[in-house]
């Protein structure tokens, strides 16, 4: 795995403001890459990311740290559809990189 694509992956995810979530998809989109190498950086991304808010494309929250992330997203308001983020209202799609001025 690129060290660039785990910065791009860390950057994505930070910018994911509270209450809101994206999917591994949303951020693939975002930075060019695909679902699944998404979710391989997210495993390699330290403890101060927010990693709860990076959701399944249903609104499935992860199930790895001990299945805290149920518990995190509530914590923050995130909209709920039973267990699973609604995705409608909570979605946050980040914004790529601006190309440069003329």
């Amino acid at each position: 795995m690129s060290t660039e694509i785990v910065a791009e992956v860390r950057e994505a995810v930070a910018a994911i403001p509270s209450g809101s979530v994206a999917s591994y998809g949303d951020i693939a989109e975002l930075i060019g890459t695909g679902p699944r190498q998404v979710g391989r950086a997210m495993g390699l991304l330290d403890e101060g990311v927010p990693w709860w808010r990076v959701v399944h494309a249903d609104g499935t929250p992860a199930t790895c740290h001990q299945g805290q992330a149920p518990r995190l997203l509530a914590e923050e308001g995130t909209p709920m559809r039973g267990t699973r983020v609604d995705m409608r209202r909570a979605r946050h799609r980040g914004t790529a990189p601006l190309p440069p001025s003329p």
